[in-house]
């Protein structure tokens, strides 16, 4: 019996959402949108959904990529949290 555990349950490539929260500015959107076309080429921009906070101060943003593998997702990962403006990213 082996034990050893995988190092992902997701199997590639697959369709994946994530989400992302930040402090609204006139640019927040198009700048997660450039570090997710660098990740993930075939992102469709169109396809990002936007939500205001209540009070207007933060944007959630909600982009469904095609991952191709577990590196294209952690590095895509390091670069949305790495945003100045990015609170968190789910």
């Amino acid at each position: 019996m082996s034990t050893a555990t995988p190092t992902t349950l997701l199997t590639f490539p697959c369709v994946y959402p994530i989400k992302i929260m930040g402090r609204r500015t006139d640019t927040f959107a198009q700048e997660i949108l450039t570090i997710v076309v660098h990740h993930a080429p075939d992102f469709v921009p169109a396809s990002m959904e936007m939500r205001p906070s209540k009070q207007g101060k933060y944007l959630g943003l909600t982009v469904t990529i095609n991952a191709n593998s577990r590196e294209q997702l952690d590095a895509l990962y390091q670069a949305l949290c790495a945003h100045p403006s990015v609170a968190m990213v789910l």
